[in-house]
């Protein structure tokens, strides 16, 4: 008897953004369970199947990160906790790849431990990426000290052609008006130094998103994006790796 072979990453359905779309219209929990099968076949296991194409591709570009269909997907419920915002659940899905030295997992804890690689999907924007975002103390002061020694090695990465012409620059989001503590103005690093998250992204089309070819069109956007994650990540001590 043959044995059946999972089939691989197919594409999101057109169902999966209209369930976002209805979601982000109808966020409780009745709605959310009525369309449960539209949330588990339409999005939650394109997603997992996305996770392990994409691991099979990184583990020949950069093997030190990975990602799991168990550690890499974000949860859809909310931390209501602390928010004013007590809508349950995320209307976005997202996915996240992450050096296997760094504990894994997703949300704070995942971003916290190292730099890697984003996914996002949601109605009002697609886009794929890689970095750190908003490190704590203790890690940025690490990025820092690595950018006033090495200006000249990251700057040659983050302002490298065939970077600029796939992510632009930097995102600025919580970019310091002043530098901070320690560092002179007339640093060479000074625009650098002030940054507090360093991400870079671009859009992708809904045509992307559907085709079973995304596995390979995030690996070549990851691909233009390692000696970012890898100078980050060696600013942390988390080391690159030859293989698995």
């Amino acid at each position: 008897m043959a044995v059946a072979v999972p089939e691989g990453f197919r594409g999101f359905p057109p169902r999966a953004l209209t369930f976002l779309r209805g979601l982000a219209r109808h966020n409780n929990k009745p709605w959310f369970e009525a369309h449960r099968d539209d949330y588990d076949n339409a999005l939650r296991a394109p997603m997992r199947m996305l996770i392990e194409d994409v691991d099979v591709k990184l583990a020949q570009i950069i093997p030190e990160i990975t990602g799991t269909p168990k550690k890499s997907m974000f949860r859809i419920h909310r931390d209501v906790r602390f928010s004013n915002d007590k809508s349950p659940y995320k209307t976005n899905a997202a996915c996240w790849f992450f050096h296997r030295d760094s504990g894994g997992g997703v949300g704070g804890e995942a971003v916290h431990g190292g730099a890697g690689f984003y996914f996002h999907l949601a109605p009002d924007g697609i886009f794929c990426g890689g970095g750190i975002w908003m490190p704590p103390r203790p890690a940025l002061a690490k990025i820092r000290e690595c950018l006033a020694d090495d200006y000249d090695g990251f700057q040659s990465i983050v302002l490298q052609k065939a970077f600029v012409r796939r992510f632009g620059t930097l995102d600025t989001e919580g970019m310091l008006k002043r530098m901070p503590r320690g560092y002179h103005a007339d640093h060479p690093a000074a625009t650098w130094l002030r940054f507090q998250s360093f991400t870079a992204g671009c859009p992708l089309t809904v045509e992307q998103v559907q085709s079973p070819k995304l596995p390979d069109t995030l690996a070549k956007q990851y691909a233009v994006l390692t000696p970012f994650i890898r100078w980050l990540n060696n600013a942390l001590g988390l080391k690159q790796s030859s293989g698995r």
